[in-house]
């Protein structure tokens, strides 16, 4: 995209932030709310939460879906805040305590849930907050606050929601078609790179690559579920797309692997059809058929089953890639081949990372609070609710202190911006709600600008300058009110920062045990003669949990390996034909309890103690398997998982 281009989304997008803040102020002057700044920023963090995550103008749908989860967090929090009021309301202090619990339970909470709604939880531990400061002293007008409250932000959302319709969001389908195509090319190009088993380093570049790319295009299909009904079936078929794409990730991976130990087990006439270079899907498809041709002439017997494997994947993917761009009707065959498998979501593995970030909010909380108790100061409310707002926002995201830093700026900026708005332009703009709208237009439209270039503070600025404003019914202008507001928030932000910096994360290392572990106990789930449980598609939480990997240890080469050497043992293993009887099944269920107990294990040395009990047990399986005279296809996996988990039991067992 050129220079024009990316200007042009930057002022279309600044233009409809300062349209949501403007129809927010002047829908909460004209009907008389009690507080029209909730409804302005509502609509202003609305709108610009997304911009500041995506680095530009977000995709159609984004708003809505925030606005939603803005609306789902601001009630669970009013009803646990009048719960807590109601319940307490005779023990101040208690009452205090128990709200900064809930704040940090809310925390915990969203660190386990999905990335895209997390942000509701957060939302509803520190709204609680908000709503008990704001009426500690008169704690019988709760009721009144939190329904004025959740008046005030549903209509800023709705505001939000209307500008983005009407400056005409990005469809995010066009996107979607064109990454396709290119998926598909690359997705050649490494079976290419894998059949000729070329250098090591580009093959790991590749897959990462892809990976990557793939959760992209996952989070692009949640995009477009968002932006409007009529992308049901595309929805539905990316779902199954995402499948198809990890398998053939896997199959082409595994096509390198075998070849370390077995040169022989990709033939030199294989590689002659994998040899020729595409460019385009075109050549793709033209590719494909021929190799079709080859392998039915040849027979599934004298083909390699992880390029049988691979050829099917890619075909599946071209008939469903067809009717994503199209949007047609599903066919029949289509219709099999989505309705095919049961896809299992993923575990966290972040349960330590979720215990860190319950203690870091439930105790910067807690100080501030005492921070308030303590000085008596009457700004030590807003210091304790900016606190709330960054620790609850910072946590689910993968450098919190970025986050802080981000509002530390944000408030030093609003300070001087706020107190020009405060002594000049709003006194000067009190006779005139046009020049009044125009002022705070100029204000979200040159942020909004910023907010697109992700520039540190910009984000916090715009929150910052329109809350410490006094948009109240009517409008007054105490500057000693104002300072000690500004004040207010960036003493908050600053302890919410030491907090953070001082209550250290340490849950890296354990994280990643925990996701490889994992991944050995998808591998041994594989070992069943349970039909519906090998129906059960486990790829795209194992892929999930690898991207997680990446973004954990960016530079751990060796733990990728070794993760996706596992989910290739669970693929090998869920299609190996098992002999089906009553010893081997009850032994199934011996093994699975055990590769969970290693999970679960509490200390490094329950851990490796289990861990050796899998690999004893794992030793009577191969003998028990070969009493059953099973097959090639069936002991040759195990044996390679066993010698996989013997090789890397160190790296599994301890931190």
């Amino acid at each position: 995209m050129d220079a024009f281009a990316i200007s042009r989304l930057h002022l279309r997008f600044a233009i409809k932030l300062a349209c949501a803040v403007v129809l927010a102020l002047f829908v909460g002057f004209h009907f008389q709310l009690e507080t029209p700044r909730w409804a302005v920023l509502t609509a202003a963090l609305v709108a610009a939460g997304p911009a500041f995550a995506a680095g530009g103008e977000p995709y159609s749908g984004a708003i809505r879906y925030r606005g939603m989860l803005r609306i789902i967090g601001t009630f669970i929090g009013c009803l646990a805040a009048l719960i807590i009021i109601t319940s307490l309301i005779q023990a101040p202090v208690v009452m205090l305590l128990v709200v900064c619990i809930w704040a940090g339970f809310c925390t915990w909470v969203s660190s386990l849930v999905r990335v895209e709604n997390s942000y509701a939880w957060g939302l509803s531990g520190y709204t609680a907050l908000i709503i008990i400061i704001s009426v500690e002293h008169t704690p019988l007008v709760a009721p009144q606050f939190a329904i004025e409250r959740c008046s005030e932000i549903v209509i800023g959302i709705v505001c939000a929601i209307v500008a983005d319709l009407l400056f005409s969001p990005r469809s995010i389908k066009q996107e979607i078609d064109k990454e396709l195509d290119s998926l598909l090319v690359d997705q050649y190009r490494l079976m290419q790179l894998c059949v000729a088993h070329g250098d090591r380093e580009a093959v790991d570049k590749a897959w990462s690559g892809l990976v990557q790319r793939t959760t992209a295009l996952e989070g692009m299909r949640s995009n477009l579920n968002m932006e409007s009904t009529r992308w049901m079936r595309a929805n539905r078929r990316l779902h199954a797309i995402n499948t198809l794409l990890l398998t053939m990730i896997t199959q082409a991976c595994e096509t390198f692997l075998v070849q370390n130990t077995r040169p022989e087990a990709i033939a030199p006439a294989f590689r002659e059809l994998f040899a020729e270079p595409v460019e385009t899907v075109a050549d793709v498809h033209k590719r494909l058929k021929h190799i079709r041709r080859v392998f039915s002439w040849i027979g599934g017997g004298g083909t390699p089953v992880t390029l049988y494997s691979w050829v099917g994947a890619a075909t599946r993917y071209m008939l469903i890639r067809r009717g994503i761009i199209s949007n047609t009707r599903i066919s029949a065959v289509e219709e099999e081949i989505l309705t095919g498998e049961t896809v299992v979501r993923p575990e966290s593995a972040e349960r330590h990372h979720a215990m860190v970030n319950f203690w870091r909010t439930t105790v910067s909380c807690l100080l501030g609070t005492l921070f308030w108790l303590w000085t008596g100061w009457t700004s030590g409310s807003s210091a304790m609710v900016m606190i709330a707002v960054v620790i609850s926002l910072a946590m689910r995201l993968p450098n919190p202190r970025m986050v802080a830093l981000d509002f530390v700026y944000g408030m030093l900026m609003a300070l001087p911006l706020g107190s020009l708005y405060f002594l000049i332009i709003l006194p000067a703009t009190q006779q005139s709600m046009l020049l009044l709208c125009i002022s705070l237009a100029l204000l979200a439209f040159f942020i909004g600008i910023e907010v697109q270039k992700r520039r540190l503070g910009t984000l916090g600025a715009l929150a910052g300058t329109i809350n410490v404003l006094v948009l109240d019914n009517p409008m007054t202008f105490k500057f000693s009110s104002f300072l000690d507001s500004a004040l207010g928030q960036l003493v908050g932000a600053v302890l919410a920062m030491m907090v953070i910096l001082l209550i250290r994360d340490n849950s890296r290392e354990r994280t990643g045990r925990t996701l490889l572990n994992q991944f050995v106990s998808a591998a041994i789930s594989a070992l069943t003669t349970n039909r519906a449980r090998r129906r059960e598609n486990h790829l795209p939480a194992l892929y999930q949990q690898l991207f997680l990997l990446l973004n954990k240890f960016p530079d751990d080469i060796a733990k990728y390996r070794l993760a996706l050497t596992l989910i290739i043992a669970h693929q090998r293993l869920r299609d190996a034909p098992i002999p089906n009887n009553d010893d081997l099944s009850a032994y199934h269920r011996q093994l699975r309890h055990t590769a969970d107990r290693v999970i679960s294990a509490g200390s490094d040395d329950k851990r490796a103690q289990r861990f050796q009990q899998l690999l004893d047990e794992l030793a009577i399986y191969q003998e028990k398997l070969r009493n059953w005279d099973a097959p090639r296809q069936v002991t040759e996996p195990v044996e390679r998982l066993t010698s996989i988990l013997n090789k890397y039991k160190h790296a599994l067992t301890e931190n």
